[in-house]
């Protein structure tokens, strides 16, 4: 069980480890994991006498759990949400689904977003002769107000 009471997925206990090991093992910098405490995504971490925080397993399973939803592109808001029901055994699997879908379609917009720019981009170059004169549709292009 976690410190908050909940449950997470854990391998076999271990001896806690300092930030830099846990940043290690959860391919995570230790500015990061710092970041993440603060932003209280992870439960609070307890430190040595010496003042040294003392990273968990469960702790280290969470930082690649963060890990791994910032590299799909989750915000830290849906991160923080993601994690709660991660730790909830009693969470409904539709409430993770709605985060998730509603992180698709905004890639997708983004997406189709970028896709309007290349495609606009490339039909500028393919425009622009790339010569000695003056004339250059991609800053003719640039120079407009947007309006159709």
């Amino acid at each position: 069980m976690a410190r908050d009471g909940t449950t997470a997925p854990t391998g076999p206990a271990a001896a806690p480890v300092a930030i830099g090991q846990a940043a290690s093992r959860s391919g995570v910098s230790a500015r990061m994991v710092r970041h993440y405490e603060g932003l209280g995504l992870l439960a609070h971490v307890p430190r040595s006498d010496s003042g040294y925080r003392q990273y968990s397993e469960a702790d280290i399973h969470t930082l690649r759990f963060i890990k791994r939803a910032r590299d799909l592109g989750f915000s830290i808001d849906e991160i923080a949400e993601l994690v709660s029901l991660w730790h909830n055994r009693r969470r409904a699997s539709a409430s993770v689904k709605r985060i998730a879908q509603k992180h698709l379609a905004d890639l997708q917009d983004r997406i189709a977003r970028m896709q309007a720019m290349r495609d606009t981009l490339a039909h500028l170059v393919h425009c622009c002769q790339g010569d000695a004169r003056p004339e250059c549709p991609i800053l003719d292009e640039l120079a407009t107000d947007g309006a159709p």
